[in-house]
């Protein structure tokens, strides 16, 4: 080659190399968010040119770049970033989440809306927030998330325990107080698995309730679960396992001071100094013998997609838990599906469908003390009361039983033997089709349908020979309850613009029909143990069955009005007209409106564009909304059977059982809401204040006041008398302490008071409850009283030990006290004590509760850090009240008992039965401080993932309950005795705050998983 064409080629490559830097480098990589999870639709354009692209659905980017140029990452809700490019071929990004949520869109009644437009008092929480930590139910990620919201599980941390959720405090008496659930509009739904759900919004005052009307006076809470998104199918698998322990113990007795308790009550008892207790064989540690160390399983696999069409999440879980108590357990299934599709331009269709089965196995605890023999079926408080010289079987290898107090079978056995089984199976589903008629004007229409279906078996065997009722040779009993309700909703929604105004309007029409189906039946003497609760037939001994049916229905219209002057003033206006079958004929229907409005005040030009405040908003609303939770038929005179013996015969009769009310109607709840929304620094810092009064009126009570003449079985019947009041302050923080590329931190705080104080009563009097157990024989330990907070703690005002001799002033003691005797006020200054001298002597409610979180992220790891706790609310601690009695076994603390020598005390002689008395001496401050939960994660960095083929792996290590700082002497400051009522504790408002026999609270440490692909 000559040098001609040397040259040639050489200036060819030249120009070619120039052409080649001209159109630059392919550069690809990823966008992730602060917790490593891919960004999808990330703008990345270069900047002041024309070129540009978004992230695939996995965060991917791929663009042509040349050194020098200046990169521009952007997405809604996240802050935006640039980065200049040198020579790079791979570049990874992280987007931090904008401390401007303004613009986040929430779910409210049939709708949704900015957050920066809303006007009433909504609490969102999310699914980051939701999935912090592992969850029993659902319902605990409310828990300290939300200002004015109390969330307590009915039974600690008992496997498959329900969970009480309060909104703003009692708002009833008789009526319910649980707020109304809404899952994907359905409502009245039961709540899915909370790694189902995307979101949930607290509905807390009139103008965001309202449009639920006669259900929305207790708040509403509005659960939206996970949609699928158009592109890549989505795979994730999530995976917890937990170690649970017992986070407290008592202080018991053992065998030898037990002993020498027991003959010092003996001396005691007889005033002979040489009496003894023949102390038993044993040194038994029931606490030991029944406690355990607990696990949760708890595996999800989920998948979602779509395409521009139809998009589908759908989910398997599996959850088990094994309780810290033995033989206690819960296992469930649970299946969602989500499905949506844009059949044509105008017509979307969804489904949604939900299915769970739950079993149960439990062992008896928070006896109501109604079976016989002294409450013996409670397997908690038969721990602390049974006598640790004794041990699980006699000499004759039988079943020991109590040798002091009452009868009762030792608490190893009754775990082991007795059955306790509920099955649990709930179905839902959800069909709906959302059609635009004309521009602005859309038509949504939904129907939903749900079957829940439980049946509970219990047996005891005729080896627990007090419990089975003592050579009744076992008994058992089954029931089943079968729940469906139909749901129908019609709405139309039409929004438009018209110049500076923006108007919302909705109009709709719902229906929805319940439908309850009982029935119960038992056995007792069974020829043998093998035939449990199935087997009813194998009993000679009949229980008389019993069934039930019931149906209620509502029907109602409601609207709404929105609207939005110039991004400044808002206003909304709500109205609902609710029928409901459960009340009288002449008030089947009431009105519920409400109205709220709002100022953007930070759009007004005076503080447009200020470089301190950035978002300030003024809330102002009132309204009217219901509580209809009572049984059906309620409003009806009805009759009960009555069975007799004549001549030999059995004999039935029809008599009459309560009297109609034709005037029962709702209650109704007339909510008054201030509140305030700042912005500060960009939004880097955001606090909401409210204020809220809510008065509940036409209370519906049991009036016991008529006369017995009138031959009613039923002596209480409803009515509408009676009133109470609801006030406090609600506070949410939020603050961006640090936010850069490697490292962030948040924090999140919430804060809130209520006073709940009875108006007025029936004719003024008061009223009186009694939530001890049975076998206690008292008959009030709490009242309802004018002037006073709902269902403060009644009884004798304790005032220390009589020492002898004259007796302080104002103070009085039982006849036939003697030296080292409860000493109490006396009120009625008669000298000695009566019930004369019972008075009010606690308040469970607490003064305020409160909520902190704080978030940490470095790179690829995060932590998270959150406390709750309450402060001010009374604890009645029932369990102490047995221990210290004398017929049980006991707290170590009655070895400081008052004696001669021992007279410098606060507690009373030994002595064999004290009666159970009800005073301030066991009511204790059960404010606390809880370490609720502390979490470590850490994802995967990207580079590993991806030859992994995954988009993520998250690990994660939590504990829960890890420190709890109260200065309250039982298990847990988190208590919810049902009472001698049973049932369970959401449904009473007077029996808060009572301390027996409850599940204990758990300590957990977990282990979790997380991969997507």
């Amino acid at each position: 080659m000559n040098l001609k064409n040397k040259l040639i080629i050489i200036v060819i490559l030249l120009f070619n190399i120039t052409l080649y830097a001209q159109d630059g480098q392919l550069l690809s990589g990823t966008v992730l968010d602060a917790n490593k999870i891919p960004i999808p639709g990330v703008n990345v354009i270069v900047k002041n040119a024309t070129n540009g692209t978004t992230t695939d659905f996995d965060g991917n980017y791929q663009l042509k770049v040349k050194s020098g140029d200046v990169l521009q990452f952007s997405y809604i809700g996240f802050i935006s970033k640039t980065i200049t490019i040198t020579n790079q071929k791979k570049l990874n990004i992280s987007l931090l989440e904008n401390a401007n949520k303004l613009n986040e869109v929430v779910v409210v009644g049939y709708g949704s809306q900015k957050k920066s437009d809303i006007t009433g008092s909504v609490s969102s929480i999310k699914a980051e927030e939701i999935n912090a930590f592992p969850l029993l139910n659902a319902e605990q990620a409310l828990q300290g998330r939300a200002a004015g919201v109390v969330v307590q599980s009915n039974n600690g941390g008992e496997p498959g325990a329900p969970v009480n959720i309060k909104i703003r405090g009692n708002t009833s008496i008789n009526a319910s107080s649980a707020p109304l659930i809404v899952v994907d509009g359905f409502v009245g739904a039961s709540m899915p698995q909370a790694s189902d759900i995307q979101s949930m919004e607290v509905l807390k005052d009139a103008s965001a309730a309202a449009i639920y009307g006669s259900r929305g006076s207790n708040g509403v809470v509005l659960v939206t679960t996970k949609k699928g998104k158009s592109g890549k199918l989505s795979v994730e698998i999530n995976s917890n396992y937990s170690v649970q322990n017992t986070s407290n113990r008592l202080d018991l007795l053992n065998a030898d001071q037990f002993a020498d308790y027991q003959t010092q009550i003996a001396i005691n008892s007889t005033g002979n100094p040489n009496a003894t207790y023949a102390q038993g064989p044993a040194n038994t540690d029931w606490q030991d013998l029944l406690y355990r160390t607990g696990s949760t399983s708890n595996h999800q696999f989920s998948f979602s997609g779509g395409s521009d069409k139809i998009n589908f999440y759908a989910s398997a879980n599996y959850f088990n838990q094994e309780g810290v108590v033995i033989n206690s357990n819960f296992e469930r299934i649970t299946f969602l599906s989500n499905i949506e599709a844009q059949v044509t331009d105008k017509l979307k269709l969804g489904f949604n469908l939900f299915g769970s089965r739950g079993t149960k196995n439990g062992v008896p605890t928070q006896s109501t003390g109604e079976t016989a023999n002294g409450g013996g079926d409670d397997v908690i408080s038969l721990m602390f009361r049974f006598m640790p010289d004794l041990g699980v079987q006699d000499a004759n290898g039988l079943n020991t039983t109590s040798t002091i107090g009452d009868n009762i079978d030792n608490p190893y056995a009754i775990a082991t033997e007795a059955i306790n089984e509920t099955k649990t199976d709930i179905n839902r589903s959800n069909l709906y089709a959302q059609y635009d008629i004309v521009e602005n004007l859309e038509f949504k229409t939904t129907l939903g349908y749900s079957t829940t279906n439980q049946t509970v078996g219990t047996f005891r065997p005729s080896t627990l020979i007090i419990t089975a009722g003592g050579g009744t040779g076992g008994k058992a009993s089954l029931s089943n309850l079968k729940r469906t309700n139909l749901l129908s909703e019609n709405y139309l929604t039409y929004k438009t613009e018209i110049g500076k105004s923006k108007i919302n309007l909705l109009a709709g029409y719902s229906y929805q029909k319940t439908t309850n189906e009982r029935f119960s039946a038992g056995a007792q003497n069974f020829i043998s143990d093998s035939f449990s609760f199935y087997n009813l037939g194998a009993g000679s001994v009949s229980v008389l069955p019993s069934s039930s049916f019931s149906d209620q229905e509502i029907q109602s219209q409601f609207g709404r009005v929105n609207y939005d002057y110039d991004d400044k003033y808002l206003l909304t206006a709500t109205v609902r007209r609710d029928g409901a079958s459960n009340f009288a004929a002449n008030e089947k229907y009431a009105i519920f409106p409400s109205g709220a409005i709002g100022w953007k005040v930070s759009n007004e030009d005076f503080l447009k564009d200020n470089a301190t405040i950035s978002n300030l908003k003024l809330r102002g609303s009132y309204g009217v909304t219901g509580n209809q939770a009572i049984d059906a038929y309620e409003s009806l005179a009805s009759f009960s059977t009555l069975f007799t013996t004549i001549g030999g015969q059995t004999v039935g009769a029809v008599v009459p059982n309560q009297a109609a009310n034709p005037n029962l109607k709702w209650e109704s709840s007339y909510q008054t809401n201030i509140g305030l929304d700042l912005g500060l620094l960009k939004n880097k810092v955001t606090l909401s204040l409210d204020y809220y009064n809510i008065d509940t009126k036409d209370l519906l009570l049991e009036d016991k006041s008529q006369p017995t003449y009138l031959g009613f079985s039923t002596l209480a019947s409803l009515r509408n008398i009676g009133q109470i009041n609801n006030k406090g302050f609600e506070i949410s923080l939020n603050t961006k302490n640090i936010t850069n590329n490697d490292f962030s931190w948040s924090t999140d705080f919430n804060w809130s008071t209520n006073k709940n104080k009875v108006v007025s009563l029936i004719n003024g009097l008061d009223v009186f409850y009694d939530a001890s157990p049975g076998y206690f024989s008292v008959d009030r330990t709490h009242i309802l009283r004018e002037g006073e907070a709902v269902g403060l703690f009644y009884g004798y005002d304790y005032q220390g030990v009589y020492q002898g001799g004259t007796l302080p002033d104002g103070t009085a003691t039982f006849a036939g006290a003697v030296a080292g005797d409860p000493l109490f006020t006396d009120v009625d200054g008669s000298k000695t004590i009566s019930t004369d001298d019972q008075k009010i002597i606690g308040d469970p409610n607490p003064k305020w509760t409160m909520g902190i979180t704080n978030n940490f992220s470095y790179k690829n790891f995060d932590l998270n850090i959150f406390f709750q706790g309450a402060y001010g609310g009374d604890i009645f601690n029932l369990t102490n009240v047995q221990l210290f009695n004398g017929d049980s076994n006991a707290s170590t603390a009655v070895l400081n008992a008052w004696t001669p020598t021992n007279t410098d005390t606060n507690i009373p002689r030994v002595v064999a039965n004290r009666g159970r008395e009800i005073s301030s001496r066991f009511v204790e401050d059960g404010s606390y401080i809880r370490l609720k939960n502390i979490s470590l994660g850490y994802n995967l960095p990207t580079e590993f993932t991806e030859k992994l083929g995954l988009t993520n792996l998250r690990f994660t290590v939590s504990a829960q309950n890890l420190l709890t700082f109260t200065n309250y002497s039982g298990l847990d400051p988190e208590v919810s005795y049902f009472g001698n009522g049973g049932g369970d504790s959401a449904s009473s408002n007077t029996s808060q705050g009572f301390d027996f026999g409850n599940y204990p609270t758990i300590k957990a440490f977990n282990l979790s998983l997380n991969v997507k692909f």
